[in-house]
Parts: structure tokens; sequence; C-alpha cells
């Protein structure tokens, strides 16, 4: 894959960018952690699509897609997936350690200030909000990214249909994960295999 320079941390790149090292994917992605408290995925979206470029929205949801499937955090996953892509394992641990390093300091050092505040109002009540903001992050994210379903092959009333069956199982009738893809990846696969078979 040829490689572009580096970026400057204040332009937007131009379309179809790659990073250029190793410690440009490692920065990219420590920038995007700091700026996700109670969610990285809306703050991944605009970092990796919008400013860096080096995703289209199309490429985003195909590797959310499958870090969703794999097991442990999507955005773990995606930093995996996105760095090995580049850089093969030092670009897996680059992206790695950037989503992790300082997000890991900072909870340790707050977990300490924590035990001193534990049972504050005001503590309690920045919580709250701070989970009403990520959820209308995860929304507006959701909302950004439906546009790359008009192209799908799918089509869109089928992916519609997918995504209402997902939310039904997950949030109305409270099925564990493993049973919501259980019943829902199967018949998905089918559909995607009839859909894209030549």
């Amino acid at each position: 894959m040829p490689e572009a320079g580096p970026q400057t941390s204040t332009a937007t790149a131009p379309a179809g960018a790659t990073p250029g090292s190793a410690a440009e994917l490692f920065f990219a992605f420590s920038r995007l952690a700091l700026q996700g408290f109670g969610g990285v995925l809306p703050v991944a979206q605009r970092e990796l699509v919008e400013r860096q470029r080096w995703l289209t929205k199309a490429e985003f949801v195909e590797l959310l897609s499958l870090g969703q499937i794999l097991p442990g955090p999507n955005i773990v996953n995606m930093a995996l997936m996105f760095g090995d892509r580049h850089f093969g394992w030092r670009g897996a641990l680059a992206s790695l350690a950037g989503l992790l390093v300082a997000p890991l300091i900072i909870v340790l050092a707050l977990t300490l200030l924590a035990r001193q505040a534990a049972g504050s109002a005001e503590v309690a009540g920045a919580l709250r909000g701070m989970g009403v903001v990520a959820a209308a992050l995860i929304l507006s994210t959701a909302w950004k990214v439906t546009t790359t379903l008009k192209t799908n092959r799918m089509g869109l009333a089928w992916c519609a249909l997918l995504a209402a069956a997902t939310v039904v199982a997950v949030g109305v009738m409270r099925w564990p994960m493993a049973a919501v893809l259980a019943a829902l990846v199967p018949p998905a696969w089918a559909l995607a295999w009839w859909k894209l078979r030549p």
C-alpha cells in the first residue's frame, strides 16, 4: 500500500490518505481516545473518516461491523484491524497503545479521586450527564453512517429490517448478545450471499 506523508494535526487530510507511520497511528488513536469520554466510537468516525480521511464512510461501517462480531470492545477490534492493515503488527500495536495508554493513566488518577468523592451528589450528577452525552454521540454517529445504506447491495429495506430486528431483540426482548448473534447473523449472511452471488 502506498504511503502518504504525515498529516498535520490541524488540517484535514486529502481524500484517500493513508497514515504515514506507526507513530502517526499512535497519535491519531491517542487523540480520539482522549476525546471519547463515555464512548470513543463517534469520535473515531469523525477522526478516521472526516478529519484524517483514512477511511470512507462505507469502509468505516464495514470495519465496525466486523469489530462488533469479534469478541472484545468494538473500538479495540477496529484499532487492531486498522493498524494491522497499514503496518502489520507494529501498526496494530501502535493503534492499540494509542487507544489505551493515555485513558488508562487518566482512569487510574480519577479512580483515586473518586474514592474521596464517592458519596458526592455532584459526582453522581456529572456521571449521569456524561451518560446522556455518550448516548447522543452514538445516535449521531449512527445517523451519519446510515447514508452508506443507500448504496448497500443488500438493499435499504432488508438492512432496515435487520436493524429493526436487532433493536427489538436487544432493546425490547432483552436477549443476551450471544442469542442475538445466533438468531440474526445466519439469516443476514444467507441474505448477503444471495444478494452478492454472481
